[in-house]
């Protein structure tokens, strides 16, 4: 096969807050996505103490608690790491933070960080960042590219993806458990069918089952 017959793999942006569940399970079928499709996924930070930081009264307690210095710290360091080692390592870290916080039930402790700098080869001192807004500027601005263009109303996963009329963004897909294989693809294929709708803006249920890492 000639260079010319290497088929381009289609860009997929996919933002995402390490805390979030349901960004992670989302985040894992994507990657099986990867495996089905001719698909790329570029990886980005949004945070939900970013989204939430003006309405924080509205909360629940526990909630404002993790948006707090709990919170921040893994998606600031996510972001530290991408500015000094390369968009390369992005999806790498998130994998080893998520599969700590989430599946394995640890939350997004500084532990859980360190450890996830240290199976990915980046250094410890990255964990400093936690604590640091040096790079609050940068992690702002891509949460605000990514919410932008689904607006406001919305949290995280977001992605965009090919559309009709250029990309599109939607929030979600919101699913559990992560679908996989031929269900993977079917989801994908779905996906890119509404956004070759014009008009198309969404599909809604209520959530019966919380997220069930499988």
């Amino acid at each position: 096969m000639t260079d010319t017959q290497v088929r381009e793999k289609t860009p997929v942006d996919f933002w995402f807050d390490p805390l979030c569940p349901w960004a992670w399970m989302t985040s894992r079928w994507m990657v099986e996505v990867e495996k089905v499709r001719d698909v790329e996924v570029r990886w980005h930070v949004m945070s939900l103490a970013v989204l939430n930081e003006n309405k924080l009264d509205e909360l629940p307690e526990t909630y404002r608690e993790l948006l707090g210095p709990k919170g921040w710290a893994p998606v600031r360091v996510v972001t530290a790491a991408q500015q000094k080692h390369g968009e390369e390592v992005t999806g790498k870290l998130y994998t080893a933070l998520g599969t700590r916080i989430h599946n394995d039930e640890k939350g997004p402790t500084r532990e859980v960080i360190a450890e996830a700098l240290a199976e990915v080869g980046l250094p410890a001192e990255l964990l400093a960042y936690a604590d640091s807004d040096e790079y609050d500027e940068v992690l702002r601005a891509s949460h605000n590219d990514g919410i932008d263009r689904v607006g406001q109303e919305v949290g995280t996963p977001v992605i965009s993806v090919p559309g009709a009329e250029g990309d599109v963004a939607f929030f979600g897909p919101v699913v559990t458990p992560t679908p996989r294989g031929d269900a993977a693809a079917r989801l994908w294929d779905g996906t890119l069918l509404v956004a070759s709708t014009p008009g198309f803006y969404e599909i809604k249920r209520t959530r019966t089952k919380g997220p069930s890492f499988e």
